[in-house]
């Protein structure tokens, strides 16, 4: 199980993502950044947070630690902004909560070297979890003391939002040729060989064991939470099982990455009033 903290002292929110997290002090003397059960996304957001977040770990990647927080709008009650108000008081109770990396910074390839082993020990994560939301445009990865941790992953596991059709994902190729570590060369052979073993129901059980039951709840379709569970952990070792199918390929090269930035920043500003369009965007 996750440790559980109360949060004490709701410091700022975060608003660069779309659920909105917030840095909260806590009573085991930790800053976290606190994602919220309240937000768009959802408890499915948590979840995968928890799944994929636990099993990169277990397989050697860096995550910050995870813990539950116990949450009391009360506590935030100086925030100015309403929306943020009312995504507090939507999510009183159990939220989650990820250390705060203190002094870290967002990754870019120019940011840090990544050797191709680890780029693709990563990327073989991402295409097992059908995390596509992990690219050039959108990261989700810290830099921290020179290295490489690994954040933000609430839109993995899509399988999950309909669940009729996970048999069909068992096997499914995802798109990742714009996965953010592309450009190193990312030997995702080699991590298959290493990683592909390791991803047994018994480590999976571990993992999805640690997700709230609360979370879990009132899941249309399955008469418990120990069978939701269950399929949780059957579609991850059945995938696991099949990851020859699946390997990504065809990854983007630094001159498809500059020339697709290009045209990016010329659709920008070709939007812009005329008077705007020497300003970069």
């Amino acid at each position: 199980m996750l440790n559980e903290v109360t949060a004490l002292r709701y410091l700022t929110p975060l608003r660069a993502g779309g659920s909105v997290p917030g840095i909260t002090e806590t009573d085991d003397l930790g800053t976290y950044v606190v994602k919220y059960t309240g937000a768009a996304q959802g408890r499915k957001a948590l979840v995968a947070e928890v799944i994929v977040g636990e099993l990169g770990r277990r397989l050697g990647l860096r995550v910050p630690d995870m813990v539950r927080v116990r949450f009391d709008p009360a506590v935030a009650e100086g925030e100015p902004d309403q929306e943020i108000q009312d995504l507090l008081r939507a999510s009183s109770g159990l939220n989650l909560g990820m250390d705060f990396l203190p002094g870290s910074r967002d990754f870019s390839p120019g940011a840090l070297r990544v050797d191709r082993v680890e780029a693709g020990r990563i990327v073989w994560l991402d295409a097992l979890t059908a995390n596509v939301d992990r690219t050039w445009r959108n990261p989700n990865m810290m830099v921290w003391h020179d290295r490489l941790w690994l954040i933000d992953h609430g839109a993995a596991l899509v399988f999950h939002h309909r669940w009729s059709d996970a048999p069909a994902a068992v096997t499914r190729r995802y798109a990742l040729g714009d996965h953010a570590l592309g450009v190193f060369g990312p030997d995702v052979t080699a991590a298959d060989r290493e990683l592909a073993p390791l991803v047994t129901e018994e480590l999976l059980h571990e993992v999805v064991s640690l997700v709230p039951e609360e979370w879990l709840a009132d899941e249309p379709g399955f008469d418990s939470v120990a069978q939701l569970r269950q399929s949780y952990v059957s579609h991850l070792a059945a995938r696991a099982a099949a990851s020859g199918l699946w390997l990504p390929d065809g990854f983007a090269t630094p001159e498809q990455l500059r020339a697709a930035e290009a045209r990016r920043t010329a659709a920008t500003q070709a939007g812009r009033p005329a008077w705007l369009q020497h300003i970069p965007g």
